[in-house]
């Protein structure tokens, strides 16, 4: 809601790292506006373990720029492979 009424739109660039077929979220990168709130409230998530699944199973705040992070659907293929 805050750039709703904006012309110019800040981007916001989200990472998610996740490790293993089971895809358990180890890390998140975040730039810009507020990303600092976001990370707060999904190091809880990443504390506790969480999969990449359990994230899609999340309800999205809407209209947030958090809700990106459980709507990512489109991953980017991994570029470094972790045995």
């Amino acid at each position: 809601m805050y750039y709703a009424v904006l012309d110019h739109k800040p981007k916001n660039h989200f990472k998610m790292i996740v490790l293993g077929p089971e895809e358990k979220v180890i890390g998140l990168h975040l730039f810009g506006i507020n990303s600092d709130e976001i990370l707060q409230g999904f190091a809880v998530a990443v504390r506790a373990g969480l999969t990449k699944a359990e994230f899609d199973r999340t309800v999205a705040i809407h209209p947030t720029t958090s809700e990106e992070l459980v709507l990512m659907r489109n991953p980017t293929p991994p570029t470094v492979k972790v045995d």
